[in-house]
């Protein structure tokens, strides 16, 4: 299975680094020096990583045959991607791969359906359960421990227990819009989830 576990930001430097957006929990697994990773776009790769290191809390990686400024610059907005074992799971039992997340149920704790997810979206202070419900319609929920209460791989569903007003008609509504304005995003983690 193929997760994504970074993106390529601009050049760092004229040796040839580049910043690394990270998509996974697990950055010295996925991102050390000698991994190999698949691309996309396809044709730019596969990259291998020759060196990396953190500066000002940025991490940045220097690829194999990538020398200056300009070679790290058009390698801009790739996407890193690991081969990962499907029956891998993380280390700690409160973590969860993205793929692990999908598609599972979201009900609430009396079992009142909520929808299902379909994507999880990863932002700077927290990742979101993309649901949707069943006439359609989309609601965002946080996946912070205080909502998201149960993860359940077994039986295929996540619990949640939310605030008032975070479900209800006018968020559903509210949450769909995102794709009419072109808002979106992409990769979960609250703070004790993991996509890779």
């Amino acid at each position: 299975m193929q997760l994504v576990v970074a993106r390529i930001g601009r050049a760092h430097g004229i040796k040839g680094e580049v910043t690394v957006e990270v998509r996974t929990d697990e950055p010295e697994l996925r991102l050390g020096p000698g991994a190999v990773l698949a691309t996309e776009p396809a044709h730019v790769g596969p990259l291998a990583i020759e060196t990396g290191r953190v500066h000002s809390g940025r991490l940045l990686l220097r690829f194999e045959g990538v020398r200056d400024r300009t070679g790290a610059e058009a390698l801009r907005n790739t996407l890193l991607i690991a081969e990962v074992d499907p029956a891998e799971l993380p280390e700690d039992p409160e973590e969860f791969y993205d793929h692990q997340l999908m598609d599972l149920d979201v009900v609430l704790a009396d079992g009142t359906e909520i929808g299902r997810i379909t994507e999880i979206t990863h932002l700077p202070s927290q990742d979101l359960f993309i649901v949707e419900r069943p006439d359609g319609s989309e609601v965002m929920i946080p996946f912070v421990e205080e909502i998201v209460s149960e993860i359940d791989l077994e039986e295929q569903r996540a619990v949640i227990t939310p605030p008032p007003g975070l479900i209800d008609e006018s968020e559903a509504v509210l949450a769909s819009a995102r794709d009419e304005d072109g808002a979106g995003n992409d990769t979960a983690d609250d703070g004790k989830k993991g996509d890779a």
